[in-house]
């Protein structure tokens, strides 16, 4: 082959590399272009020393270059598939707070589905009359126990009182219930005193609807579960007569969702007067205070001595029934104030930082990780709201005791460890980026931790700072301590170090 023809091997070749080049990734072209130009100049020196051309040291050189094809689509596969993005993300305040907030909708939104959480933030329920008591025998130690006969209410309502200026009388029975359009089902009905509602001061919902279907009947009111049950929530039901028992009564209302706060399963109340309660009924006594008697009332739970007909005393006790009124709200503040007097046990408060470097970070990254800070514990209070409420009441229809104590115990422990959370994820930040620092390598003999350090050293990747935490706490090296990284560190990262 003439020499004339080696231009053109030549130029073939190297535009074969350019077109290659196109296949690179960009921001790596030049570079890649530039390598390869540097090989194919070795490759033509050896398949061709003395500077003449053949086909066969031609053609070897074409295959050298067509394999740059095959580079350039092997890294640009490699760059689309490389985690560099999901490395910066991974650690990153972003993905702190995104997490977070995607915690704090996942709980917002399940609140807005369940009834139950709907009802509970209803707080028209908790509208009672202020100084109601709840009277049992103090003989009895459990809260939802009837204990008291309609013969000591009788005798108490007639005589003056001192503390005690209305009183209400209940009892819970089951009733074979008609409504007309279906069989007769059995309902828990409590048999109240006609004032009972109105001692509460619960506001009803519908109220009077059913008095044109005869004043002279008693009046029922309606639980709102057995509302949604039975009529289907439509209001235009209400105007029913239904039968109790032997006896008939008209719908007067609906109580309002979960405001049943007192002991026993209540679907409907049957308000009529005392005499037709049943003398030998036990039940339970709902009391208003005069003023002089809620100033005496300083607990929830007070003992009180009334005397009989017959010069003898009954020992009896007092519950608030204001203070079991209070709604998730004020269950959700408690639990918040316990869990912040109880974080001091369990982890440190403070940063406990100090530096051996003089370096330090600038008061614009002071300020953005004292906010970030800030965030998480906003972001974390609202979700101990919303996801306890959530797991407290997503299997109950309605109020009970259970899933206040469910409440309380899952917004004390999530807000306690929680808290415990935020600060550890703080102390394991960069000063600098706010990034976690990783890769956790042991320094040090745990046999010379006088002697010498012993502890964890990690690293930020983004080439800031340096977090050595001693394994055992001394005296000269009790605390975490960063070291701040000069420019000197940045060849060993993938981007220059911010200062």
């Amino acid at each position: 082959m003439t020499p004339r023809f080696g231009w053109a091997f030549h130029a073939f070749h190297s535009a074969l590399l350019r077109a290659a080049s196109l296949l690179a990734p960009a921001r790596g072209r030049a570079e890649w272009r530039r390598e390869w130009q540097s090989e194919l100049w070795h490759v033509r020196r050896t398949c061709t020393p003395a500077g003449a051309t053949s086909w066969p040291a031609e053609r070897e050189i074409t295959a050298f270059c067509l394999g740059a094809f095959q580079d350039a689509l092997c890294l640009r596969s490699q760059s689309s598939r490389s985690e560099a993005p999901r490395a910066w993300f991974r650690g990153s305040p972003a993905q702190c707070i995104l997490c977070m907030a995607a915690a704090l909708a996942a709980g917002f939104v399940v609140a807005l589905l369940l009834p139950a959480v709907r009802a509970q933030k209803d707080q028209v329920r908790f509208r009672i009359n202020p100084g109601l008591i709840l009277i049992q025998d103090a003989r009895s130690h459990d809260y939802s126990q009837a204990t008291i006969s309609m013969r000591r209410f009788n005798a108490w309502k007639a005589r003056r009182q001192r503390y005690f200026d209305a009183f209400a009388y209940y009892r819970v029975a089951q009733e074979a219930v008609s409504t007309g359009a279906e069989a007769e089902t059995r309902w828990s009905v409590a048999h109240a005193s006609a004032n009972f509602f109105s001692l509460l001061g619960l506001p009803l919902k519908f109220a009077g609807t059913g008095a044109e279907d005869g004043s002279d009947l008693p009046s029922l009111v309606l639980s709102c579960e057995a509302y949604v049950r039975q009529f289907g929530a439509n209001p235009q039901n209400l105007l029913s007569v239904v039968r109790i028992g032997r006896q008939t009564a008209r719908i007067a209302g609906v109580a309002p969702c979960g405001a049943w706060k007192l002991p026993g399963k209540v679907d409907a109340w049957l308000l009529e007067p005392d005499a037709e309660i049943g003398s030998r009924a036990i039940g339970y006594v709902v009391a208003h205070l005069t003023p002089l008697g809620q100033s005496e009332m300083t607990v929830e739970r007070m003992a009180i001595t009334a005397n009989n007909s017959d010069n003898s005393d009954d020992d009896l006790w007092g519950f608030s029934i204001e203070g079991r009124t209070r709604g998730p709200w004020d269950m959700y503040l408690f639990a918040v104030f316990l869990a912040f007097l109880s974080l001091p046990a369990v982890t440190s408060v403070s940063m406990a930082e100090s530096s051996f470097s003089s370096h330090q970070p600038s008061w614009q990254a002071r300020l953005c990780r004292a906010g970030f800070l800030a965030t998480k514990v906003g972001l974390l209070l609202p979700i101990a709201y919303f996801l306890p409420l959530d797991l407290a009441y997503w299997h109950t229809p309605s109020y009970s005791v259970a899933a206040e104590y469910v409440q309380l115990i899952a917004t004390f422990s999530l807000c306690l460890f929680g808290l415990r959370w935020v600060l550890l994820d703080q102390r394991r930040r960069c000063p600098v980026c706010l990034r976690r620092v990783s890769n956790p390598a042991q320094v040090g003999d745990a046999s010379r931790t006088f002697l010498a350090w012993n502890g964890t050293e990690m690293i930020c990747l983004g080439g800031h700072t340096l977090l050595h935490v001693p394994g055992l706490p001394t005296s000269w090296f009790s605390t975490q301590r960063w070291l701040y990284l000069d420019n000197s560190w940045d060849f060993l990262f993938a981007g220059p170090s911010e200062s």
